[in-house]
């Protein structure tokens, strides 16, 4: 939880019908001075997007779509939001590395972090399935996509309690972090691949970063995307 006197998350809030993207508000007002802990919601995004440019897509006032203004930039920001959501969906709920939350293996939350350290700014940008129906998306997503299996009325006491969870995790300790990411963890042993090669998962590292087993070697991955699964041959 915030210690005495400090910021509350979610405090001041800008509520949208629509908007392109909750991040490019957050960010934004981010630019113009606005105070850590300054929310954006959205009942529909127009252009909502996760990392590597890759579209989020979810049914109007089905889903929670909300930025939040940090303060804050470490490398571990997207695993202590990880860990919140993940936290939020349950003790099946498992980590996709870096910012993607799977139950029985499918999305049902995307974190994107946009930081500007330069200027003292994050944006933490949210998106967690509570009311999506599979008949709702689009084809392709379907196999793909989760949902806390809720209603529309619940979106609202979900921020809530995720805001809890991420006071929680945005100031505990790094240790507790990564032994939660560990405990977590949907890609350890197994196959995973991304542009640089392929190889299996063999855990996080006290960075934040993700070990994989290639060869008679372990790397360990910073940024980019990784496919659960083997490379297509």
């Amino acid at each position: 939880m915030s210690a005495p006197g400090s910021p509350r998350l979610g405090l001041p809030r800008v509520h949208l019908r629509e908007t392109t993207s909750t991040n490019d508000r957050a960010r934004a007002l981010a630019a113009r001075g606005a105070p850590p802990g300054t929310l954006v919601t959205a009942a529909s995004q127009s252009a909502g997007r996760g990392r590597q440019g890759r579209t989020w897509t979810a049914p109007p006032g089905q889903a929670l779509l909300c930025s939040l203004v940090l303060r804050q930039s470490d490398e571990l920001l997207p695993l202590r939001a990880g860990v919140a959501v993940a936290s939020l969906a349950g003790p099946e709920a498992a980590l996709k590395w870096p910012n993607d939350v799977l139950v029985e293996g499918r999305k049902v939350a995307g974190i994107l972090v946009e930081a500007r350290p330069q200027e003292g700014w994050a944006v933490l940008g949210i998106g967690v399935n509570v009311a999506v129906r599979a008949e709702d998306l689009p084809l392709e997503l379907r196999a793909r996509a989760a949902s806390l299996g809720l209603t529309s009325a619940d979106v609202e006491p979900v921020l809530s309690r995720l805001l809890e969870l991420l006071e929680r995790w945005l100031a505990a300790p790094t240790e507790s972090v990564l032994e939660a990411v560990r405990a977590r963890d949907a890609l350890n042993g197994q196959p995973v691949s991304w542009s640089g090669g392929s190889g299996h998962g063999a855990g996080i590292d006290e960075r934040g970063r993700l070990r994989v087993q290639t060869g008679g070697e372990v790397i360990a991955l910073d940024a980019g995307e990784v496919h659960l699964g083997a490379a297509p041959s």
